[in-house]
C-alpha cells in the first residue's frame, strides 16, 4: 500500500524526505518510506488539538475500543503478513505472537477500563469527595519497529480509552503495519483528527515531541533516544512513558528443573528473532549446575532452526536490517575477543543464506560482567551464559547492569523465588516460566525507562488526576 499520512481525518501525501528499507530475507530495495514536513507535523498535532477527544464520554471511548478491536480482528491476517514481510517475523510467530498478543492487550484494557470508572469515590463517609482521571492531552505515540502493532495498540488503545487526542508516528521499519492500523483507527469511528498517523525517522519524531502543544509522550526505544525525549519534554514539564532497553537476567537456581529451564530460556531470547526488549538474554547459572546447563544449551541452539518470514514453523528468521545485523555481529565478535567461549553457533550469515540478515542462534559461555555482551544489549539471538556461586552473587550480577526492565527465576524453592524476585531491581519478575497476565504493568527501572503500559496502569498513564471535594459523583446523585 501506499504510505501516506492521515491528518485530521483527510489521508494526504508526505512531503518531506525518503528513508530507504530493503527486504530483511532478500536484501532487496523496496519503496522509501517518505517522511512528514515540519509543517505537517504541526498540522497534526493542530488537528488533535482541534478534535474534541478529550471531552468524549466514557460509553463513547469504549464503543470506540470495541469498533477498533473488530477491525483489527478483520485484518488479522493482513496484519500478520504485513509484520513477517516487513520485519522478519516467522509467519506463524506473527499471527499467533505478534497479533495475538495486540489483541489481548485491548482485551485486558476493555476489561480495566470497564471496572475502575474515571470517577471513584475516596471514602464511604465522604460521598461528595471523589477522585477523577482526566485526559493529560495531546499525546504523540512514537513505536518501534520490533513489535510493530503490539507497541501501537498498546499506546492507541490506552490513549483512546484515556480520552487523549494522538499523533502516531510509528519507526520507518514498521509503517505498513501501522498504516493497517490507521485504517482500522477510521473504522473505529473517532472524530476527525483525534487520531493522526505521521511517516518518517528520527526528524520526524523530533519536531513532533518539539511541539508544546503535545503535553503527554509515550515512546518506546532506545535508551539514548528516550534520554533526549526526556529533555525535549522538562522543558514544558510535560509527561513522558519510556520503555527503553533491557538486558534482562535470567537467574537459574541449582534445584531448578534444568531441562525445562534451559528450553524455555533459549526460546525467550530468540524469540522475535532475539528482538525483544525484555529477552531474557543473559543466562546465570548456579555453579553446581552450569557446565550441564552449558552443553544443554549449546545442543538447543545448534538444533535451532533458521528460515525465511514466509516459512511455516517455529525456527529464527533475519535480523530487520542491516544495520542491526551489523551491531549482533559486532559484538557477537567483541564477545569472543574479550574471551568468551562460543559453545554454539558464532559470526556470520547463518549456513543456507547467500543474502538476508540472517544470524546464526548463538551461545557465549563463561562471560563475565568486564564483557560488553554482558552489558550492552544485543538484540539478536545470542544468549550469554554466566556461572555464580551463591544467591548473594547471582542477584548482584542480575543488578550489575544500567537497565532494569525484567528478570526471570527459575527455582523449586518458592521462599527464595520470592526473596530474590524483591531484590531484582526490575520492573518485572516471572517465575518458573510463568507468563505475565495480559494487562499486567510492563516497564522497567534505570535506563530501561519510566512509566507503565497495559491493562489500567496504561490507560492511567495518560490521565491526570483531580481531587474533588464536596461535589458528588453525578452518576450518583441523578
Amino acid at each position: 500500500m501506499p504510505h501516506r499520512l492521515l491528518i485530521g481525518g483527510a489521508w494526504q501525501t508526505a512531503q518531506g524526505a525518503p528513508l530507504a528499507r530493503c527486504d530483511p530475507a532478500t536484501e532487496e530495495s523496496r519503496p522509501p518510506v517518505i517522511a512528514a514536513s515540519p509543517e505537517q507535523v504541526a498540522r497534526a498535532v493542530a488537528a488533535a488539538q482541534q478534535s474534541g477527544w478529550q471531552a468524549s464520554t466514557p460509553d463513547r471511548r469504549l464503543a470506540a475500543l470495541d469498533r477498533l478491536v473488530e477491525a483489527i480482528g478483520a485484518r488479522a491476517e493482513s496484519f500478520a503478513q504485513a509484520i513477517s514481510h516487513e520485519i522478519g517475523a516467522p509467519i506463524d510467530f506473527a499471527r499467533r505472537g505478534q497479533v495475538g498478543a495486540a489483541l489481548d492487550h485491548l482485551a485486558a484494557m476493555r476489561a480495566s477500563f470497564i471496572a475502575a470508572p474515571d470517577d471513584a469515590p475516596v471514602a464511604p463517609d465522604r460521598p461528595g469527595d471523589r477522585v477523577r482521571y482526566e485526559p493529560a492531552g495531546i499525546a504523540a505515540l512514537i513505536t518501534p519497529w520490533n513489535w510493530p502493532l503490539n507497541q501501537v495498540v498498546l499506546k492507541a488503545g490506552a490513549a483512546l480509552l484515556a480520552g487523549c487526542p494522538m499523533v502516531l508516528k510509528p519507526s520507518e521499519l514498521g509503517t505498513d503495519t501501522a498504516m493497517l492500523f490507521a485504517l482500522c483507527m477510521e473504522d473505529a469511528g473517532l472524530p476527525d483528527g483525534a487520531f493522526n498517523l505521521l511517516t518518517g525517522g528520527a526528524a520526524t519524531g523530533a519536531a513532533l515531541v518539539a511541539d508544546q502543544r503535545v503535553e503527554v509522550i509515550s515512546f518506546t526505544g532506545s535508551t539514548r533516544a528516550g534520554q533526549a525525549i526526556a529533555a525535549a519534554a522538562a522543558v514544558g514539564f510535560r509527561r513522558t512513558i519510556l520503555e527503553m532497553g533491557g538486558k534482562s537476567p535470567n537467574l537459574l537456581f541449582a534445584d531448578c528443573d534444568l531441562p525445562t529451564a534451559i528450553r524455555q530460556g533459549l526460546a525467550h531470547c530468540f524469540r522475535n528473532n532475539g528482538q525483544s526488549c525484555n529477552a531474557a538474554a543473559r543466562m546465570l547459572v548456579a555453579r553446581e549446575v552450569y557446565d550441564d546447563a552449558v552443553a544443554l544449551a549449546a545442543a538447543l541452539a545448534a538444533d535451532t532452526p533458521v528460515g525465511p518470514p514466509d516459512l511455516s514453523g517455529d525456527h529464527v528468521g533475519p535480523q530487520v536490517s542491516a544495520a542491526q545485523f551489523a551491531h549482533v555481529q559486532g559484538l557477537l565478535g567483541s564477545g569472543l575477543a574479550e574471551g568468551a567461549r562460543l559453545v554454539a553457533g558464532g559470526p556470520g550469515r547463518a549456513p543456507g543464506f547467500a543474502r538476508g540478515f540472517f544470524t546464526r542462534p548463538s551461545v557465549l559461555a563463561d562471560v563475565t560482567p568486564q564483557m560488553r555482551v554482558f552489558r550492552e544489549e544485543i538484540f539478536g539471538p545470542v544468549l550469554t551464559m554466566t556461572p555464580f556461586d551463591t544467591e548473594d552473587e547471582a542477584v548482584a550480577l542480575a543488578n550489575d547492569t544500567p537497565y532494569g526492565l525484567a528478570g526471570y527465576i527459575q527455582t523449586t524453592d518458592p521462599v527464595r523465588a520470592d526473596r530474590v524476585a524483591r531484590s531484582l531491581r526490575v520492573g518485572m519478575v516471572q517465575v518458573n516460566g510463568q507468563s505475565r497476565v495480559p494487562g499486567a504493568p510492563f516497564g522497567g527501572v534505570k535506563a530501561s525507562g519510566t512509566g507503565r503500559e497495559a491493562g489500567l496502569w496504561g490507560i492511567r498513564a495518560f490521565q491526570e488526576i483531580k481531587s474533588i471535594s464536596g461535589a458528588q459523583i453525578p452518576s450518583l446523585t441523578s
